[in-house]
């Protein structure tokens, strides 16, 4: 960032300092004149308490403040949420005030028009696709493998509809873990007869837990876009086989869920540049990757998450260039189907 720019805040210090190192010159020199030509004393002391009310109110009102806006402009930037400088009280009058808040208002609206145009975008595609339409077809097409005596594709068919069910119908709902662990089932069930023995799922969590894990609700679609991602970034790519391992972790504060695979993994830049978009919570990624990708991708479900939960909650990448990638997913523990 430039500094020698002739912005304001550069020249408040030396302005400060400039004015009371000349007005102190000013006071000694009147005190002088003062014990030679025996001018009021009583003068002399009225000007010299004047003096320190000045400096001390120029102090506090002015630099001090300055100083303490600037910090707090500073901090907001480096917490990568410009949107927290919003909430603090840094009007120096009536006219930054109105500012602020007309700021604060059009980024709220240009947050949300985004979110708006976004599930537009999926209800347009959602109603595309008609699920009635959808189910009969492929029960149509399960029924005429099972009287051909292809039981293989009838099963694959039986277990895309199954899928397609869970992921179409009712978005906003909270399900539980065992919900969406049998939507990653199917899901793996669905590209096991694409990659056969090449991939394998395991699932691992406490079944001591004083807390049922299963029972646990969560948002709908949440694993099931990292395991693709996983799959098809990860592991497809992969000489040999691959392992995903989904791992539940539950405290008394959070659900943890780490999603890992021994795949390809990423490089650090990659890593670092992808983990600070997750950090910055960007609404919505319209890059050309993300697009190709197909599904929902990692920073969607991340600033959902922080959507509904709060900044304290969401995704956080480790991973490591040919060893493999943990994707660290982090919610509240809900015990009941409600937010």
């Amino acid at each position: 960032m430039n500094t020698k720019k002739g912005y304001l805040a550069n020249y408040i210090g030396g302005w400060m300092v400039s004015t009371l190192l000349f007005s102190g010159i000013l006071l000694i020199i009147l005190g002088n004149l003062t014990a030679k030509h025996h001018f009021s004393i009583n003068l002399y002391l009225l000007i010299l308490s004047a003096y320190i009310v000045l400096a001390v109110s120029a102090y506090i009102l002015i630099y001090r403040r300055t100083k303490k806006i600037m910090a707090v402009i500073q901090d907001s930037l480096n917490s990568y949420s410009p949107e927290d400088i919003f909430r603090q009280d840094l009007s120096v009058s009536p006219e930054m005030g109105l500012l602020f808040s007309m700021l604060n208002e059009r980024f709220n609206k240009s947050k949300y028009l985004d979110l708006s145009q976004k599930q537009a975008q999926y209800l347009a595609l959602q109603n595309q696709i008609n699920p009635h339409f959808l189910y009969n077809t492929l029960e149509c097409i399960r029924s005429e493998a099972v009287c051909e005596g292809m039981d293989s594709v009838a099963i694959m068919t039986e277990t895309l509809s199954t899928f397609f069910r869970y992921t179409i119908s009712n978005i906003n709902k909270l399900v539980t873990i065992e919900d969406e662990l049998n939507n990653i089932e199917n899901y793996y069930r669905i590209q096991h007869y694409r990659f056969g023995d090449k991939l394998n799922l395991t699932v691992d969590y406490d079944t001591e837990s004083e807390v049922n894990i299963l029972g646990l609700f969560m948002p709908k679609l949440i694993m099931q876009p990292i395991v693709e991602n996983a799959i098809y970034h990860g592991l497809e790519p992969k000489i040999g086989k691959g392992t995903l391992q989904i791992k539940i972790i539950c405290n008394t504060d959070y659900l943890i869920i780490h999603i890992i695979d021994d795949g390809l993994g990423m490089e650090k830049d990659a890593l670092d540049k992808l983990n600070r978009r997750l950090l910055k919570n960007i609404l919505y990624d319209h890059d050309e990757q993300s697009q190709n990708r197909g599904g929902i991708a990692v920073t969607n479900v991340n600033n959902r998450i922080k959507l509904l939960f709060g900044e304290r909650y969401g995704i956080h990448i480790h991973s490591i260039k040919n060893v493999g990638t943990d994707v660290e997913i982090t919610l509240p523990v809900i015990l009941k189907g409600s937010l």
